[in-house]
């Protein structure tokens, strides 16, 4: 059993847990990834514990977006990702996923997890993802 990872926003309002490094770390270029800057670790919802204010922005240019990215409204942070209520609710799907911002986490902690880079700008949202280049390793 590895210790849990925690992070804090910038300014330390928000606190975000987790129980073990993610299995893996996309970076995606679509434009609402992009623009917030993450890397994003995958997790169920009860493996991770966020205290403090969050807010959430849910995509504008989507009918039902399927997330909704929480920030910290006190220094702009990007903390994590959830399915948003609408999208569960349209879609059926279970709500077994979030997104986690792993740069808030010591970059030590990350060690060995491969960072991917799909291209979520050309994805039309079926089908496998493209990749813009190579998986490291952190």
């Amino acid at each position: 059993m590895t210790d849990p990872l925690s992070a804090t926003c910038h300014c330390g309002a928000v606190h975000v847990q987790i129980a073990r490094a993610p299995d893996f770390i996309f970076e995606c270029n679509c434009s609402l990834c992009n623009s917030h800057g993450a890397w994003w670790g995958y997790y169920d919802p009860g493996e991770v514990e966020v205290t403090g204010e969050t807010r959430g922005y849910g995509r504008v240019d989507r009918e039902t977006p399927a997330v909704e990215v929480h920030f910290c409204p006190r220094c702009g942070c990007t903390t994590h990702f959830a399915l948003a209520e609408a999208y569960l609710e349209k879609s059926g799907v279970a709500n077994d996923r979030m997104g986690v911002n792993m740069r808030l986490f010591d970059r030590a902690a990350l060690s060995g997890v491969k960072l991917h880079y799909p291209d979520g700008r050309a994805w039309d949202g079926t089908g496998e993802w493209g990749y813009v280049r190579e998986a490291v390793d952190l």
